[in-house]
């Protein structure tokens, strides 16, 4: 089955329901999953496979997993884990928040800016300006099965295309290279931090004398760019 008929929120949730198991990826979990359930793969249908029809799918490829770890990654794929798994989204339209930028998170638990570019869970992405911060999308770069890329990097990186700056645990050169030349500033962090906190830093910089590559992004033409830094310099 391909991952393009899955919903969103259920493609998220097994790529969480994967890192859950030992020695399992997305695509490894979808094979099982589609041996449990008839297609379409739905939130309800997941919902109601037992622990050993999970155990015994697509030939027991997770037999030897413990049933407390297979019991807690079907909490995650019905969304009935202990802990809320992700967070809402906020509705956000061009305009409604003046003078912000869109940022991207590397993030592997919807915490902390904890992912590596190349294989973090998800892209926590944020509208920010100096007042408010908003939510507005959280995004996978699991390449659908089937689909063929020349560039895993390229790929990732085109889904936050959109943003302005990227901030992730650690990246390599190459791949920093390819998201430079996508628009997008990548922020490598010295060690991991909360996206909260993130997000605080930021508004900080925003409301104080930003840096003139910040500024443009904000949308604060040219002179307003030259008044924050005689604002700076005094």
């Amino acid at each position: 089955m391909s991952q393009n008929a899955l919903s969103r929120e259920l493609a998220l949730r097994i790529a969480l329901a994967a890192r859950a198991l030992p020695n399992t990826d997305s695509k490894r979990l979808l094979a099982v999953l589609s041996d449990c359930v008839e297609a379409p793969m739905t939130e309800s249908k997941i919902a109601t496979i037992a622990l050993e029809t999970f155990r015994q799918a697509d030939g027991g490829a997770l037999a030897q997993v413990d049933s407390t770890v297979l019991q807690q990654a079907l909490k995650i794929l019905s969304n009935t884990a202990p802990e809320k798994i992700l967070p809402a989204t906020q509705a956000y339209q061009d305009g409604d928040l003046p003078n912000s930028v869109r940022i991207a998170c590397a993030s592997d638990d919807a915490i902390h800016v904890n992912g590596h570019f190349g294989a973090c869970a998800w892209f926590m992405v944020y509208q920010v300006n100096a007042e408010e911060a908003r939510l507005i999308g959280i995004r996978t770069a699991e390449i659908p099965e089937g689909l063929v890329v020349d560039d895993k990097n390229v790929y990732r990186a085109e889904q936050i295309q959109d943003c302005k700056v990227l901030y992730v645990a650690s990246v390599g050169g190459p791949a920093a290279a390819k998201i430079v030349r996508l628009g997008i500033h990548p922020m490598k962090l010295d060690e991991v931090a909360s996206l909260a906190g993130i997000i605080s830093q930021l508004q900080t910089v925003m409301a104080g004398s930003p840096p003139p590559w910040l500024a443009k992004a904000m949308g604060i033409d040219a002179g307003e760019r030259f008044k924050f830094g005689q604002e700076a310099v005094g």
